[in-house]
């Protein structure tokens, strides 16, 4: 197992109490990189961010920011200050909405004396299909071609990359370049079910469709052996 195959892969604290959380970062400490989601901040706020900190551990803050411009503004200028390394608002804000969110990201962080987090969007959640996407959002594009126009908004707006499928992941690539960062989730090892991931993708086809990391959860979190997991799919990508 390699450090740069470890890091690249995010696994998500989905769990509802900062005592659960701590118990599962020290049963896997070869995990590098930590994804902090709702439930998780909602239960016990920024006190696991700093456990997190501690064991010298990278940050995904997946809060997923959806509201009017100023209203986002003042929370990314909050969780500026924070130290995280990834955070995420919703590309269907809209540009005013990403532009000042950025904006004030980058003030947070510069008033805080700290490294500003890549301010993310997310592009259509992974648990939606074309289906719903149609009849439901009633959004007429066809799937991959939604999301990246939700990349190229991000893009456009100053964001530093994007929250897709792996099965969006090698289009944005290719049109919005090597330097936008792409997070993939729907990410299941061959044999794992896809549960309510609707567009999932084994981890060496995400990586080759041009993912930068990976967001596996519950193949490694709810595994008899997390640690073992863990290190077996760091294998699978060792050995493609």
């Amino acid at each position: 197992m390699t450090a740069d195959i470890a890091q690249r892969i995010i696994v998500p604290l989905d769990v509802p109490s900062e005592a659960d959380a701590i118990a599962l970062i020290d049963q896997i400490p070869q995990v590098h990189f930590w994804k902090v989601g709702l439930e998780l901040f909602v239960s016990c706020g920024p006190s696991i961010l700093e456990q997190l900190k501690q064991r010298q551990k990278k940050i995904f803050l997946d809060l997923k920011f959806h509201d009017i411009p100023n209203t986002v503004a003042g929370a990314c200028r909050a969780a500026a200050t924070y130290g995280v390394d990834l955070l995420t608002i919703h590309a269907t804000a809209g540009r005013p909405a990403l532009s000042a969110a950025q904006k004030a990201l980058q003030e947070g962080a510069q008033v805080a004396q700290m490294p500003p987090p890549k301010l993310i969007a997310i592009t259509v959640l992974t648990s939606l299909s074309l289906r719903e996407l149609a009849l439901d959002l009633k959004i007429p594009l066809e799937l991959p071609e939604y999301a990246l126009q939700m990349g190229l908004l991000a893009q456009e707006s100053g964001l530093d990359g994007i929250v897709c499928s792996p099965q969006e992941a090698e289009q944005v690539r290719q049109v919005c370049g090597d330097e936008f960062l792409i997070v993939c989730p729907g990410v299941r090892p061959q044999g794992s079910a896809t549960g309510d991931q609707k567009r999932a993708m084994t981890p060496t086809a995400a990586i080759q469709a041009g993912a930068n990391y990976l967001v596996i959860g519950r193949p490694i979190t709810t595994a008899a052996n997390p640690q073992q997991a863990f290190q077996s799919i760091c294998a699978e990508f060792a050995s493609a």
